[in-house]
């Protein structure tokens, strides 16, 4: 994010709602640097505001994408779901934790990537009720607990009641799971 020069706290306050409508999941030190204050001055800005800290941003967004899914119950997603086109595209985040790695290695188990890369491709078709006919699926680099996945799904093709449906997940810019899926939609 690039750096702007100190701003009175009117306008900073005004630059920071309109940069929170525009993107609801900028982090308080994201902020921070943007604005060139304190991490506690952009916290009381958003607090005069009424803006909710970044989680609970995200939880909003979610909420508003769950009702739109047809195919799974909202809450059947793994990870949050912050972005939803139906038929067309999605996004859902996953913050990893402990419990989902090896305690050996802290290697994120796959069956947790590939739920929500499913789960996602799910999400994202306009069909009332689905199965996944087809995955081909590759995991491109290891995931540590910790890290946070983002999934973005795409419906590439859609034939008869097949729904073709490419899911990439990254951590920051690095792809670490690509998924094909042919999700079949039963009537």
């Amino acid at each position: 994010m690039k750096k702007a020069e100190k701003l009175k706290k009117s306008s900073r306050q005004k630059r920071l709602l309109e940069l929170l409508e525009s993107d609801p999941f900028v982090t308080d030190e994201d902020l921070s640097e943007k604005f060139a204050v304190s991490i506690q001055t952009i916290r009381l800005d958003r607090l005069e505001l009424g803006i909710p800290e970044l989680r609970e941003r995200i939880k909003q967004v979610a909420d508003k994408n769950y009702k739109k899914v047809r195919s799974i119950i909202g809450t059947e997603i793994i990870g949050e779901l912050i972005d939803l086109n139906l038929g067309q595209r999605g996004i859902s985040i996953l913050q990893t934790t402990p419990e989902m790695a090896f305690s050996k290695t802290n290697i994120v188990r796959g069956h947790h990537i590939f739920s929500q890369a499913e789960s996602l491709a799910m999400a994202v078709i306009d069909a009332d009720v689905a199965l996944t006919g087809v995955s081909n699926i590759k995991y491109l680099s290891p995931v540590h607990a910790g890290d946070k996945l983002i999934a973005k799904a795409e419906v590439v093709r859609v034939r008869g009641n097949n729904h073709f449906v490419h899911v990439k997940i990254h951590i920051n810019q690095e792809q670490v799971f690509r998924g094909k899926f042919i999700l079949v939609a039963i009537k």
